[in-house]
């Protein structure tokens, strides 16, 4: 099983899927568990904090929400728990995801795998994104003969550009993955705040407003889309944007946000090594027909929906840690040069066995 709480700060995805680390063979039950408001500003205050009491507030509302999601399944071998990013620096700091795997594994009686990025930065790696190696699987799992591009639409948007034809994820040509630029998390924040929305359902506000092409174009010339992939961004690397739609209507800043959103997917689409067989979306933003609408102006292959090809959007994320974690227990790796930027194919994560936390405290 695995369980997933992204930068939307939306809530905890958890789902169960049956695999060796290497093939997909199937899926299980899945659930969600929302943030409460309360929850979503613990967590907030904690963004971009690496640690003191916000932190320590934020690990146990994340701590106390996946307990609650992942107590009601029945019938699992092993956990993956990705926690809740706070705050990602690569190249500085690290990587900071809150919430304890131990404290879970005490607590539900169950291995679990966590704190999955570390390692790809310590060996030079960006951390993220991690989700390639299953998008590689999927793509097995699928029967796609061609390469094709998995775009996930989560706070921050990731692009994965799968070749099927080789063996191996690890394998060089494989993979290439890297962060596009602001997704949900820029266009939530703005409803949240001048709305109390919690995001521009159906993309009904921006269809209304009108694109303020100047910004875009500005956007655009933010230092991010100057570096090769691999490449990966903080949830707030962006936070310019925001004041630069600071006096556009609510649905012109709407409008404008969401064109980011699909000109860093046009403009990461670029490196791809060939051009992709099609285009899958996952995450909220595949949700967003005015986002996609604009993303699949401006591509070169069909844009789609993950479901067109018979996967879960909403879960997909879940189920990366939970394939993630199989890999980690088996001692396989989870990144590469061409997904994280790390050296050379690494294995990262922490298993923690019931009963070890104990041990440890006594």
């Amino acid at each position: 099983m695995g369980a997933m709480s992204g930068t939307s700060l939306d809530g905890v995805d958890a789902a169960i899927i049956e695999t060796d680390g290497e093939t997909v063979f199937g899926f299980g039950e899945s659930a969600y568990r929302p943030y409460s408001e309360a929850e979503r500003e613990v967590l907030r205050a904690a963004l971009g904090l690496w640690e003191g009491e916000a932190v320590e507030a934020a690990a146990e509302v994340v701590e106390t929400a996946h307990a609650e999601i992942l107590s009601g399944f029945d019938g699992v071998d092993l956990i993956g728990f990705h926690g809740q990013t706070l705050a990602h620096d690569p190249k500085g700091r690290g990587t900071h995801q809150a919430g304890s795997g131990a404290i879970l594994a005490e607590a539900l009686g169950v291995p679990v795998v966590w704190d999955f990025r570390s390692s790809d930065v310590r060996f030079g790696g960006e951390g993220a994104p991690l989700a390639p190696f299953y998008h590689f699987a999927l793509a097995k799992f699928v029967g796609a003969e061609a390469p094709l591009a998995f775009l996930n639409l989560g706070g921050v948007g990731n692009l994965t550009f799968a070749d099927p034809g080789f063996a191996r994820p690890e394998a060089e040509g494989a993979l290439l993955a890297f962060d596009t630029g602001p997704a949900n998390a820029p266009i939530n924040d703005l409803v949240r705040s001048r709305l109390g929305w919690a995001l521009d359902e159906g993309g009904a506000l921006a269809a209304k407003g009108e694109v303020k092409d100047a910004i875009v174009e500005r956007f655009l010339q933010h230092p991010h889309f100057f570096r090769m992939a691999p490449k990966s961004l903080d949830r707030d690397a962006f936070a310019g944007l925001s004041r630069e739609v600071t006096n556009l209507s609510d649905a012109d800043a709407a409008a404008t946000l969401t064109a980011c959103v699909a000109a860093g997917v046009m403009r990461g689409m670029e490196h791809c090594p060939t051009p992709p067989d099609r285009l899958l979306a996952t995450g909220g933003g595949r949700h967003n027909p005015v986002m996609m609408k604009m993303i699949a102006a401006g591509c070169d292959c069909p844009v789609a929906p993950v479901e067109a090809v018979g996967l879960d959007g909403d879960m997909l994320e879940a189920q990366a840690f939970a394939y993630l974690a199989v890999r980690v227990a088996r001692g396989l790796p989870t990144s590469a040069p061409g997904t994280t930027g790390v050296r050379a194919a690494v294995g990262g994560g922490t298993l923690s066995r019931p009963g070890e936390l104990a041990v440890a405290l006594g």
